[in-house]
């Protein structure tokens, strides 16, 4: 469903706003809506730069990824 979006890797994914990520999901169903990608574009930018201890800690402070 991203790939539809153009987004193809972690730098595509950190450019995404959490506005049209939501949209993406929402318009690809009901399977999808537990899911808040607010906080994906940082956790993307962090994995596109390779700072894996830094995303860790990013994803130790989220609960469920939000």
């Amino acid at each position: 469903m991203l790939e539809k979006e153009s987004i193809h890797s972690f730098k595509d994914l950190s450019k995404a706003t959490a506005k049209k990520l939501k949209e993406i999901l929402d318009a690809a169903g009901s399977k999808f809506a537990m899911h808040n990608p607010k906080s994906w574009p940082k956790q993307a930018k962090l994995a596109a730069a390779e700072k894996w201890e830094e995303l860790k800690a990013l994803q130790d402070e989220l609960i469920g990824g939000k």
